[in-house]
């Protein structure tokens, strides 16, 4: 469906979008492929941080230095380029560290590699996670015209409360101003947020992501707070002195979130932390389930749509149309949603599934008309 279909003889119609951009065409995404650099460059631990469990890493696979062991990833990579050709693009991506505060040397180095593979068509983009306060404009500078494209900031929290708590080293302003940086900078950004960290609340969090869709980033990511062992976070659980989010919060907040991303076109990239078997071991506490993503995509599809029954009297519609990719999550795990659609009178039935990423609701009479 185009989102400039006519309304035709029906005398209501209420279109807008569900899902991430380009969420109908998955091949022409880019498929993500991490390097990961756990811990490196990091000026201290954080509360919360299990990046080696993560991560699956303590160091790069092979335990070489990151120069070789990432020519040996991009050498794997080119090995299979003629195969993948048909599939999706692939980005490569410095995770699991603090790639802007690396020596200046080593992040140059580990950018020559990647712009070889990009000038043999092996990766079309490649992106890196820091924090903003290891950011400075001549530097970013100097990594967009080494073949930077993306940084990704873990902000975690624009309120200062929050980020104290957990002892980030950076207030809220300065969480701020490492996003103007990079958008001043000509890179494209992309934010990171843990709703549920010490200090935040549903509420901030909701404010939290109103500051991110501000910057207009290209996109988001969404890390509910887990409990792993070996991390200072643990020890104050442990004591009685922080509580994870419940799963039903976690899912209704996050729905929320999510539905407020789509209706701004902005993309979610991940909505918990990706299955890691030694991360899943180690989780003592929090919002874990294996199908959460989806399941909070489930909730931002009833959010998105039951808004709009709102503004029309909470109407069920003559006509609705809804994107096919939604089939996948429309029902919630197990069913879950069914009933809720029940009340709302929408069965799986009455939806006619339709290409494209826009859904649309049609009344045939007016609303006024209706209520008289």
């Amino acid at each position: 469906m185009k989102k400039n279909s006519s309304t035709g003889r029906h005398a209501r119609e209420c279109l807008f979008p569900v899902g991430n951009p380009g969420a109908s065409a998955p091949r022409q995404r880019p498929a993500i492929v991490p390097f990961f650099l756990p811990f490196a460059g990091c000026p201290h631990r954080c509360l919360f941080c299990a990046q080696d469990k993560q991560t699956g890493h303590t160091r790069p696979s092979d335990c070489l230095p990151y120069p070789q062991a990432l020519a040996n990833l991009l050498s794997e990579l080119e090995t299979h380029h003629m195969e993948r050709t048909a599939s999706r693009p692939i980005e490569l991506a410095f995770y699991g560290g603090t790639f802007t505060a690396l020596p200046e040397r080593l992040q140059m180095e580990c950018l020559a590699l990647a712009m070889q593979a990009k000038e043999k068509g092996i990766v079309c983009r490649v992106r890196c996670s820091t924090r903003p306060d290891a950011l400075r404009p001549d530097r970013l500078q100097a990594l967009r015209h080494a073949g930077l494209d993306l940084v990704e900031l873990g902000i975690q929290s624009f309120h200062t409360e929050a980020l104290l708590d957990v002892q980030r080293g950076y207030n809220g302003d300065r969480a701020r101003e490492g996003c103007r940086l990079i958008k001043e900078s000509g890179l494209k950004l992309g934010i990171q947020l843990l709703p549920g960290m010490p200090g935040s609340t549903p509420q901030r969090f909701s404010e939290d992501v109103e500051e991110a869709l501000a910057f207009s980033p290209s996109c988001l990511r969404f890390y509910p707070c887990l409990v792993v062992d070996g991390t200072p976070l643990a020890e104050r659980w442990r004591m009685g002195q922080y509580a994870p989010w419940e799963l039903d919060t976690t899912i209704t907040t996050l729905g929320k979130a999510l539905a407020s991303a789509w209706a701004r076109r902005i993309p979610v990239i991940r909505l918990s932390l990706a299955p890691e078997r030694e991360l899943d071991e180690s989780v003592l506490a929090g919002p874990r389930h294996p199908a959460l993503g989806n399941i909070i995509q489930s909730e931002a599809l009833f959010e998105t749509v039951r808004s709009h029954f709102a503004l029309n009297g909470f109407l069920p519609p003559d006509e609705l149309f809804f994107p096919q990719y939604c089939q996948g999550f429309f029902s919630g795990h197990k069913g879950s949603l069914l009933p809720r659609w029940e009340k709302l009178g929408i069965r799986p039935s009455s939806i006619q599934w339709v290409e494209g990423e826009y859904a649309s609701l049609r009344w045939n009479k007016p609303l006024e008309e209706v209520l008289s």
